[in-house]
């Protein structure tokens, strides 16, 4: 012991830091940022505008027109840039707030002196000085303590633990770790020790908890799969159609074109390359531009918008995997409960009653070491209730000086102090009522009032003074007041709710009885025990899992994977981190550790269970908006391409130039994405199941709507094309006008767009909807600007106001009929 008290020399110090390194976390590997600004071209969409520039580009040497290459880069360096931006606006707000404190002062003994260093510079072999309030530095083994209380919930989810020098090493009680050993980030709660450490940095437990917490673990959200079969299927519709196109064009002029009798081969050569470039144009038509553009601006403006409702969002997707979740794992102190204890009641004795009641007030007072801010839980706990009831308990120590005190400690089960010639004493009750002399039926209620707080999972307490029994107390962590009303709106949104907690079985189901949780209860000793075969079958019916390390939660989450669940994990401990990282989307607590954060996808900054209710029901809303934009793009692309095809099938021109095209599948759609992309949320979202996480982005009722609407525009605006080619005439005023009213066609259609899913009107809540008016109005100016100045770049020139006005009326119908399937469709709901 003599030599342990004197720790280590300046020499050992410098050998040991050569031998096993700095006590600092090896912080996750940051991305450069051209790396971070690369992984946005990782998106499906992306790839295959980049895909379509090239083949653009080729065309473009051909033609000698190189506007549409520039249109697609211009929306590939949109979208991708306004993802990275807001990306690494997110991780500068999250450095602000989950910054180590890696110089925060501990206490060593070097050359037998007690001396400070930086919590960085504490070294193996260093003898470490811990007492009320201080953080444990790096992991040890206790060789010398007195009434030490620990809080290890940021490892295990305990709030106190008694640490002591056992006479065996193993752990006690069935506890995580052993009774004498300190582990780095847990809280000293009350009481002194000294401890040799034994790891330090990565070494240590939270050391191997963070690594877990940042390795990749590969997991693809919902809506990366969706897009990537949305990608899949663009490709294939396209390829198939141009290369049809090509074919059934080039076959068709073999058959009635005398060119192939001849000996012109030039001319063969150019008509080939005709029906080529109107191949590659097709392709080039079936890619919608818009897309990754609203994606990004819809996961951005969700990012944003979630910050305001206290959701710090790290990565743009998580904000709608939030939607797509159909089981959250969630711990429980701290995000069910306030990880604050707290009096919930307490039963004075008859004797208490008739005699002074200050007594009472004095025994909680002086019987302590703590302060209502800094000490053990349950104390502070004591210290503030008597503060509410208008109590100086400082100005009574002052008054009362102690004369000797006996510590807390496990073996005793009390505590006790004396002042003057009289004794208080404090600790678990069936001790303390074996030392007071009780009557019979005071006894027989105090004990069932007892059993009566035990059974619902709270703390108990008696307070005595000399043999008098003054009261008996209980004490709980309260649960946070929207919590009940937060998951139910979870279930009802067809949500399961877990409950995996590192704390005792009987306080997790108590809390699970509050918040109206019910199903099988299990440890995590007993989970780990089972194979992977037993646990799928089990995890279903699972609803809380008390006892857990972080292992098991990690393999919970993984398992849950496995049966196609789509998991959200809520953590605020390092205990916690492994699962936070293998989750969907992982949902750290604002007062969380530093390792939680780093492992999460979606800071809770007001630790709210609330706040997850809204992520939810933001994911959800923007899927629909995704959905929605879908929608209004492809019934654009499925009538352009259909025109396009009409078009040379009865010989006219391109009945839309590239410009015109440019305008309508980049600018138009544009502004497309950012009217739909800003709708705000609607809380109707939350009346609906959870979809499927195989299930297409594109449902069967959009196929079916995008095929009808975009058939009965391609027929009118085919018959027009017709009439002009063959009855009227074709001159630039015919073209400005179909042009026109192929942008007013979608213009209308984006109320109905905006309406997808919904049997309500198009008009309901519209003026609140102020960027989706601010952009029809955009599109509306824009189109006359082109329409009244455009000239020969675009191939159009001004129309009269009773023409717009013929124009406007005429295409209005296209709303008219979706106000009508929209009520009809109301009415079979009804």
């Amino acid at each position: 012991m003599k030599e342990k008290n004197q720790g280590l020399t300046a020499r050992e110090v410098e050998q040991s830091r050569v031998k096993h390194g700095e006590n600092v976390l090896t912080p996750p590997r940051r991305q450069s940022m051209w790396r971070l600004y690369l992984e946005k071209y990782n998106d499906p969409m992306v790839r295959i505008l980049l895909v379509a520039a090239l083949v653009s580009l080729v065309l473009a040497f051909v033609k000698d027109d190189y506007i549409e290459t520039l249109g697609i880069i211009a929306a590939v360096l949109l979208a991708t840039t306004v993802g990275f931006y807001f990306e690494r606006d997110a991780a500068r707000k999250f450095d602000v707030l989950t910054q180590l404190g890696e110089e925060q002062p501990v206490k060593v003994v070097r050359d037998g002196q007690v001396v400070e260093i930086p919590r960085r510079e504490v070294v193996v072999g260093d003898v470490v000085v811990v007492e009320t309030g201080d953080e444990v530095p790096a992991d040890g083994q206790l060789f010398e303590s007195t009434d030490l209380q620990v809080d290890e919930s940021s490892l295990t989810g305990e709030p106190m633990t008694h640490k002591a020098v056992p006479v065996d090493q193993q752990a006690v009680n069935g506890e995580a770790y052993p009774k004498d050993m300190m582990l780095r980030s847990s809280m000293v709660m009350g009481g002194t020790g000294r401890y040799v450490v034994s790891a330090v940095g990565d070494a240590t437990e939270i050391g191997h908890v963070a690594r877990q917490a940042t390795e990749l673990t590969g997991v693809k959200t919902p809506l990366n799969i969706q897009l990537d079969r949305l990608a899949k299927l663009i490709s294939k519709i396209g390829g198939v159609v141009a290369t049809a196109s090509f074919l059934i064009f080039l076959i068709h002029d073999m058959l009635t074109n005398d060119l192939w009798q001849t000996d012109d081969y030039l001319g063969m050569v150019e008509v080939v390359l005709r029906y080529f470039m109107m191949a590659v144009t097709l392709i080039v038509m079936a890619v919608p531009e818009g897309l990754p553009m609203a994606v990004t601006l819809a996961l951005a403006l969700n990012m944003r918008r979630m910050l305001k409702s206290n959701n710090l969002v790290r990565k743009l997707q998580a904000s709608e995997t939030m939607g797509a979740v159909t089981v959250i794992c969630t711990d429980k102190t701290g995000t069910l409960t306030e990880n604050r204890m707290t009096v919930s009641d307490v039963r004075r004795t008859k004797e208490d009653r008739i005699g002074d009641p200050s007594d009472l007030f004095k025994a909680i007072a002086l019987n302590t070491t703590a302060t209502h801010e800094v000490g053990n839980p349950t104390e502070q706990a004591l210290l503030r209730w008597l503060v509410s009831q208008g109590v100086d308990y400082e100005q009574l120590r002052e008054e009362n000086p102690m004369t000797s005190r006996e510590p807390f400690s496990t073996e005793r089960k009390y505590m006790s102090t004396t002042v003057g010639d009289v004794t208080y004493i404090k600790g678990a009750p069936e001790i303390v009522m074996e030392k007071c002399s009780i009557e019979a039926d005071m006894r027989q209620q105090m004990e069932a009032q007892l059993r009566d707080w035990q059974q619902h999972a709270m703390r108990t307490l008696a307070i005595a003074q000399d043999k008098t029994l003054l009261a008996i107390v209980a004490i709980s962590d309260p649960l946070r007041k929207e919590v009940p009303e937060a998951i139910g709106q979870c279930r009802q949104a067809g949500i399961d709710v877990k409950i995996v907690t590192g704390d005792t079985s009987a306080t997790a189901q108590e809390i699970a009885r509050q918040i109206g949780i019910e199903g099988d209860v299990m440890t995590g000793s007993d989970f780990a025990a089972m194979s992977d075969e037993e646990a799928l079958q089990r995890i279903t019916s699972l609803k809380v899992m008390s006892r857990a390390r972080p292992t098991d939660k990690q393999r919970l989450v993984s398992l849950l994977q496995q049966q196609g669940e789509v998991v959200a994990v809520t953590g605020d401990g390092t205990n916690d981190a492994p699962a936070l990282n293998r989750a969907h989307v992982g949902l750290s607590l604002g007062s969380g550790t530093s390792v939680a954060k780093q492992a999460s996808d979606i800071t809770l900054i007001d630790d709210s269970f609330r706040s997850i209710v809204q992520a939810v029901m933001w994911g959800r809303s923007l899927y629909k908006n995704i959905q929605r934009f879908v929608f209004f793009q492809l019934v654009v692309n499925v009538t352009a391409l259909l025109l396009v095809l009409f078009g040379s099938l009865i010989g006219t021109e391109l009945p839309l130039t590239i410009t015109q095209i440019l305008w309508i599948n980049l600018i138009m759609d544009t502004f497309a994405a950012m009217a739909l992309a800003s709708l705000p949320p609607s809380r109707e979202v939350m009346h609906e199941r959870p979809r499927s996480r195989d299930a297409f982005i594109i449902t069967h009722g959009m196929m079916r709507g995008i095929g009808f609407i975009g058939g009965l525009f391609f027929i009118f605006m085919g018959s027009l094309l017709w009439y002009f080619e063959r009855v009227a005439g074709v001159d630039d005023v015919e073209l400005t006008v179909f042009f026109t009213i192929f942008v007013m066609l979608q213009w209308w259609n984006l109320f109905n767009a905006r309406m997808l899913g919904s049997t309500h009107s198009a008009f309901r809540r519209l003026w609140a909807c102020k960027a989706f008016l601010m952009v029809l109005m955009l599109v509306l100016v824009g189109q006359w600007l082109i329409v009244t100045f455009g000239g020969q770049m675009f191939r159009t020139v001004p129309l009269s106001w009773q023409t717009w006005l013929y124009i406007f009326i005429g295409t209005s119908p296209v709303l008219w009929v979706g106000e009508v399937y929209r009520r009809v469709k109301g009415w079979k709901v009804m």
